[in-house]
């Protein structure tokens, strides 16, 4: 079990949760999704969808406040790319293997602002043995800013951005842990609100790579390597 500092200096655990943690995440989701005001921005998991991540090895983190669960990350190893993400992204079907899912995050609206989404993901990418996974990907609907902002914080880039889930717009990310990027050889701003001219350009190659707020503008930063 790690500790870990609150800026209010609280200290909190973090450990991996398991199947017995199961009434307490379903808890923890219902009283983070009672709190969105836009409801489409989680895209929330059942029961059975926790216990088959809960049944993986080491696939989900926790940070509990003393006994209290006050935020949890989930990943799935899809064996079969089941939500298509590789293949939205143009991987084939012999990387799906090295494919995990960046499934779901929750912080409970009291501890918000502590930046336990983004560490969270990285004590869990810090553990990860490589030579199994290669690819990390999510996806994050536009304007859901602390989400964008934790995945691009992770070191992930959007490499797609279409319809999900019935219809729903989502960006999708992903993080190759193999990958040495080229140099830059062409790069745009465009405003995140601009869905079609951002789908021109990934669909030319470009990649997001950071957000960028002018005022109350946000603009998504894309970038095309030699």
């Amino acid at each position: 079990m790690m500790q870990h500092v609150l800026r209010d200096g609280t200290n909190v655990k973090v450990r991996y949760l398991t199947r017995e943690d199961l009434p307490i995440i379903m808890q923890l989701q219902n009283i983070v999704l009672e709190d969105l005001i836009d409801k489409d921005r989680l895209e929330p998991l059942s029961k059975e969808e926790f216990l088959t991540i809960l049944s993986g090895d080491k696939l989900m983190i926790g940070v509990f406040n003393q006994k209290t669960l006050i935020g949890f990350r989930a990943f799935l190893n899809p064996k079969n790319d089941e939500e298509g993400l590789g293949k939205d992204i143009g991987l084939l079907e012999s990387e799906y293997p090295h494919i995990v899912y960046s499934e779901i995050s929750n912080v409970h609206p009291d501890y918000r602002g502590n930046g336990l989404q983004t560490f969270m993901g990285k004590t869990w990418m810090d553990s990860l043995n490589r030579r199994d996974v290669r690819y990390i990907l999510a996806t994050v609907a536009p304007f859901n800013i602390a989400s964008l902002k934790d995945k691009f914080a992770l070191g992930m880039r959007i490499y797609q951005l279409k319809n999900k889930y019935g219809g729903k717009l989502r960006y999708i990310f992903c993080k190759d842990l193999q990958a040495n990027d080229n140099r830059v050889k062409e790069m745009k701003t465009i405003e995140m609100g601009d869905i079609q001219k951002q789908q021109q350009y990934v669909n030319d190659g470009y990649v997001g790579v950071k957000m960028i707020q002018v005022k109350d503008t946000w603009y998504v930063e894309y970038v095309k390597y030699e």
